[in-house]
């Protein structure tokens, strides 16, 4: 067939028309970007950014040229300025001093590149209220950046920096900051000045101490100090008012300062120290601390007034000089997870440790000499008092907390939840009983509860309406005989705990997943077979992984890449390697292991 007799050419299906490209960026991006006010230029294999960028809301653009007035789609001259560009994960080695160009930018994210320095004209951006500048290469910021006075966002970590600039004070609206994976030798006292700050990041650096006027930061919630040279903390950090988490582990501390003012305080990480004492003086200031971490320290003596703190849930004292603990520890009913490994325990026997805390809990309760009897008490004038086996046995709604655990009950009583719903309670505990599913009035409390306890009792499956409770936190499931969890809970968005020890998973369920704020997972005793570490990856707060006593065939090596785990417990599975020696370390030494057995190409 001749050519002047051809149909007409038709693309096939998926067929892309190609797109026009100016340096290394489309027309069509540039345009959108000028619509949007955003422009995404990350992954692009970028060496330098082009003019074409920086230039975006002062040059007409080609489409310009020719619009017409009554074209809707095309009036270039009602552009939004741009107020975000994101420029990641390129090859950038400098960002040019045109960057005065964009003052309306209000996010800049320019992480995972190769610069090894900033531009003077960084400092111009009054509007900048995000800057993400973590892994490259630098190692100092230009003076003007402390120009910035909106600044509220500013992340530097893993960068090459061995000093901070004295003007960091000047940012006084930064309520995010990490410096962590630097090579800082000290924090400048101007840090004080940032009053707003809520988060601050210092881990894994060679400070050797914290400035004294970082107890003037009342805001803070979160302090990570992690993987230092500190031989001590200053005493002004017990006046942080604000101060929920704690991080100080691996460092050389030797005492911890009484935290006289932090009543807030929830979590406390001070393990692979060298603190030899937490006194009574300590302990009643610790009123809401629910995760107290002191494992490889040199601790002789745990008080009895560790029976303060009414909120403790997991408590670890591995490899420190324990020969006994107090009794009345067993009482604590808020205690799920009580790790003692490596302590030189005498008054304790070594297959009694080796029950779990649910069995270590049961023997001491039972070492508690009794208590005078009702009838003993009443006949003897005094006020009768309930035993160790009552307390918290009454069925309660009191406060924000429903409780109806121990009573050996195959339902909850119906006049119970009246109450509970009106007192709007935050905490339920149902443990302890012998429910065979989960109480269906339990999603009348989804609006305010954030913490259920069903743990103990003989359910075999979770309904799915429990996805309305997009509340909780935690999540306390052990002790059923549960072998899945809907997938319909990926809207428990909030949850930071779950706890399905004691029960019949084979694999831990896909749906935590997707709990990116999931923070502790206790999956001990089940017949888990596989570690996902690629379903791990995406739960980046994932700090305590104890998977002891499953089936376990296999370590991947990928877990050692998994940084932020601070507690992997794999004792009591059927692989080889690691061998019982490298657990014994401790989870650094586990996770360096494992990471060396990765194979390089």
């Amino acid at each position: 067939m001749s050519r002047r007799g051809r149909a007409p050419f038709k693309p096939r299906a998926g067929f892309q028309k190609p797109v026009k490209v100016e340096d290394g960026v489309s027309k069509a991006l540039l345009k959108q970007g000028r619509k949007s006010g955003q422009l995404n230029l990350s992954n692009r294999n970028l060496t330098t950014v082009p003019d074409t960028v920086w230039r975006i809301n002062l040059d007409v653009p080609e489409e310009g040229k020719t619009v017409s007035l009554d074209d809707a789609d095309d009036r270039w001259w009602e552009q939004t300025d741009l107020v975000k560009l994101i420029l990641a994960s390129n090859k950038l080695q400098e960002i040019s001093e045109d960057i005065r160009q964009l003052p309306a930018l209000s996010v800049l994210d320019i992480h995972d590149n190769q610069l090894v320095s900033l531009p003077q004209a960084l400092g111009e951006l009054q509007n900048l209220q995000r800057l993400n500048l973590s892994h490259n290469k630098l190692t100092q910021l230009p003076d003007d950046l402390f120009n910035l006075k909106n600044l509220q966002f500013l992340h530097l970590e893993h960068n090459e920096m061995t000093e901070l600039n004295e003007n960091i004070g000047d940012l006084i609206h930064v309520e995010d900051l990490n410096l962590s994976n630097n090579k800082l030798t000290s924090l400048p006292t101007s840090l004080g000045s940032l009053r707003r700050l809520k988060t601050l990041n210092v881990s894994n650096n060679n400070l050797k101490e914290l400035p004294y006027t970082i107890g003037i930061l009342k805001d803070i919630r979160m302090l990570d100090a992690t993987h230092n040279k500190l031989t001590e903390v200053p005493e002004e950090l017990g006046d942080m008012t604000s101060l929920e988490q704690l991080y100080l582990r691996h460092n050389q501390i030797t005492r911890l300062p009484v935290m006289r003012s932090c009543a807030t305080l929830k979590e406390l990480h001070a393990g692979n120290n060298r603190i030899t004492e937490i006194s009574p003086e300590h302990l009643k200031h610790f009123g809401l601390m629910s995760v107290l971490d002191l494992r490889d320290n040199k601790i002789s003596e745990l008080h009895e007034d560790i029976m303060l703190l009414k909120n403790l849930q997991r408590l670890d004292l591995t490899n420190n000089d324990l020969s006994n603990l107090p009794y009345k520890l067993g009482t604590m009913t808020t205690l799920k997870s009580l790790v003692l490994d490596g302590n030189p325990m005498r008054s304790i026997r070594r297959d009694i440790l080796n029950r779990g805390t649910m069995g270590l809990m049961k023997y001491l309760r039972s070492r508690i000499e009794e208590e005078p009897s009702s009838q003993d008490a009443t006949d003897s004038g005094a006020a009768p008092s309930a035993s160790i086996a009552d307390i918290g046995r009454t069925a309660a709604v009191a406060g924000k907390t429903f409780d109806y655990s121990g009573k050996k009950a195959t339902e909850v009583p119906a006049t119970l939840w009246e109450p509970a719903k009106e007192s709007e309670v935050e905490a339920v505990n149902f443990s302890k009983n012998l429910l065979t599913e989960v109480p269906p009035n339990l999603i009348l409390l989804s609006k305010t509860v954030v913490d259920v306890n069903l743990g103990l009792n003989k359910i075999t499956s979770l309904p799915v309406e429990m996805q309305m409770m997009t509340r909780l936190t935690h999540l306390d499931l052990r002790g059923n005989a549960l072998s899945t969890i809907p997938s319909e809970f990926s809207t428990m968005e909030h949850m930071r705990e779950i706890n399905i020890s004691y029960s019949r998973f084979k694999e831990l369920p896909h749906v935590i997943y997707t709990w990116s704020k999931l923070e502790n997972i206790l999956a001990s005793d089940n017949q888990i077979e596989v570690i996902d570490v690629a379903g791990l990856r995406k739960l980046p707060m994932i700090a305590t992984l104890d998977l002891q006593n499953n089936n376990i065939m296999q370590v991947p090596p990928e877990l050692g890449t998994i940084e932020s785990l601070r507690s992997l417990q794999l004792a009591g599975n059927a692989f080889r390697n690691p061998r019982p020696a490298i657990l014994a370390k401790g989870t650094p030494a586990l996770l360096a292991y494992l990471k060396d057995r990765i194979p390089t190409n």
